[in-house]
């Protein structure tokens, strides 16, 4: 390609795709170059440059532009769309994979049978209401109570996978809590494989929140180093451990640092006992490389050595098992905080339409409500049912070219 004033660019290749057979599913033109932020700019500039001089509308695409337009010419549904920037913000290996799962529409098939299940349960029911004078006992000879039943279940089931899809993205949340100078720094450091938080013997050490991102056999996971919970009359080391607290209710599961060679304390205790009952909590005792023996551990306890590496291995998978993210992920797929919300809205509005069923059928109007606003809900997922504005946001946040 030549500049306007016949100087060299770059030599490359136009390849030119033909609607519908585009990403787009329209007429694109593709340009592809050696590289490199100059050289794209100058052929940017050149391009717009051409086409100021023979009048022809030009502009550079609006981030998520291409696959907006995907999107609405029904190449991909929302779900997949999204799974686009998912695997290019990929942090490991098997998030890539879980992307790419989403993108060739594994998230997708597994919503539009659910909601498929929940139409075909809809039909018979409006096919009841529509023709009463035949007394049809719908709940009985339909076997509605036990489609729905079945229905529950898959949207129980999807709703787990979602959560773990959500993970992929944003992270497993790991706050390491426990007294102070039980080892949480070097813990961090010994999964991090390099010296990111201070260590020393000086109990207090840590007065702040550390965020570092890890893998663990492929999936993401932020650890969150936090102050020693403790009584204490410093004032900078009381708002460290009021972080804490903060870190703990944002925490998806939390890792209970327990001095092995006091790992009956009272002070252990005490620490528990702030805890959400809610929240999964791992008990790991740490420098069991200083002891010969542990007095009455507990059967799920950890037992590691942050500064050996002792037991490390066993702790990354008792994360895993413990958050419910289990080793076999070629069948995972990513998803997003939107998409896991829309599947709770939809299970409380089948929980209601299951009530509905356990009464006579002089309710079945309210029935068949809650089960095409369940419908609904799954169709946010997919981009069915999603308003316009919403729709902008989404892509709005995909990088500029995509």
């Amino acid at each position: 390609m030549h500049n306007i004033d016949g100087q060299l660019i770059d030599e490359g290749l136009i390849l030119a795709f033909h609607a519908p057979g585009s990403y787009t599913g329209e007429h694109v033109l593709e340009f592809q170059g050696h590289g490199g932020p100059a050289v794209l700019q100058a052929v940017l500039q050149t391009a717009f440059e051409v086409a100021r001089s023979i009048q022809v509308p030009l502009r550079q695409a609006e981030a998520g532009e291409f696959t907006q337009r995907a999107f609405m010419n029904d190449k991909l549904d929302l779900a997949q769309a999204e799974a686009v920037a998912d695997l290019i913000d990929a942090g490991s290996v098997q998030a890539a994979k879980a992307a790419a799962n989403s993108l060739s529409g594994a998230f997708s098939k597994e919503v539009n049978a659910l909601a498929d299940r929940i139409t075909h349960l809809r039909l018979l029911l409006e096919a009841t209401l529509d023709f009463p004078e035949e007394e049809i006992d719908f709940l009985e000879k339909a076997n509605a109570k036990g489609q729905l039943d079945g229905i529950l279940s898959l949207q129980r089931a999807l709703l787990i996978k979602a959560q773990e899809g959500v993970r992929f993205n944003d992270g497993l949340q790991l706050v390491l809590v426990g007294a102070p100078n039980v080892g949480k720094s070097s813990l961090l450091n010994a999964l991090a494989g390099e010296e990111i938080a201070i260590v020393t013997e000086v109990a207090g050490t840590t007065r702040d929140r550390i965020k570092q991102q890890i893998s663990v056999r492929g999936v993401p996971i932020v650890v969150v180093d936090t102050a020693g919970l403790r009584e204490t009359d410093d004032h900078v080391e009381k708002i460290g451990i009021e972080r804490t607290r903060q870190s703990i209710q944002e925490a998806d599961l939390l890792l209970h640092l327990v001095d092995a060679t006091d790992a009956n304390s009272l002070t252990n205790l005490d620490i528990e006992r702030e805890f959400s009952s809610s929240l999964p909590v791992l008990r790991v005792l740490n420098k069991v490389d200083l002891v010969d023996s542990i007095e009455s551990p507990r059967a799920d306890d950890v037992l590691i050595s942050a500064k050996t590496g002792r037991g490390l291995d066993n702790l990354k998978d008792r994360i895993l098992d413990t958050a419910g993210l289990n080793h076999s992920f070629e069948h995972s797929f990513t998803a997003r905080q939107r998409h896991v919300d829309a599947l709770h809205v939809c299970q409380a509005h089948l929980e209601l339409a299951a009530e509905y069923a356990k009464q006579d059928d002089r309710i079945l109007d309210l029935f068949a409500e809650e089960l095409r606003l369940a419908h609904d809900a799954l169709g946010e997922i997919t981009g069915r049912m999603l308003p316009d504005d919403l729709l902008g946001l989404i892509f709005s946040r995909f990088c500029i070219g995509k």
